[in-house]
């Protein structure tokens, strides 16, 4: 990466994080820009780990993980969880439902819009805070 362009995508990590009510410390502004100067996508901790290491970045996995609870309490990221044992972390914070791949450990946006007619009331004493649409996908087999 250039210089002039490492510091625009530091301004703008610095930036994103001080509107998030975040103090721009150096982890937080190297793990800023690797996720969002990419558009929307989806990462798990292991995966943008993986991706500081590559980058000469010296950051603990624990680190990462902190960074994006921290990111995600902050209203940066979105956690999905299709599977109850692995999170990921997406980027697009909007409502849009996921294809999560079955034996691929991949999410994926689902590319059509989706309607849901009508939500459903909730109990008593409560409110709806968030939807989260997942479709498990797996790959037909041969034979089929």
């Amino acid at each position: 990466m250039e210089p002039s362009a490492q510091r625009s995508g530091e301004c703008s990590a610095f930036r994103r994080l001080r509107e998030a009510g975040l103090r721009p410390t150096r982890q937080r502004v190297l793990l800023a820009e690797l996720l969002f100067s990419q558009g929307h996508r989806h990462v798990t901790a292991e995966m943008l780990f993986a991706e500081s290491v590559e980058a000469n970045i010296q950051l603990s996995l624990a680190t990462v993980y902190n960074t994006l609870n921290q990111f995600t309490q902050a209203g940066l990221l979105r956690r999905i969880g299709p599977d109850g044992s692995r999170s990921f972390f997406d980027t697009n914070t909007t409502v849009h439902p996921h294809f999560y791949l079955h034996g691929e450990d991949t999410l994926i946006d689902v590319p059509e819009t989706l309607l849901l007619e009508q939500m459903p009331e909730p109990l008593p004493g409560h409110e709806i805070s968030r939807l989260d649409i997942v479709i498990h996908i797996r790959r037909k087999s041969a034979d089929t």
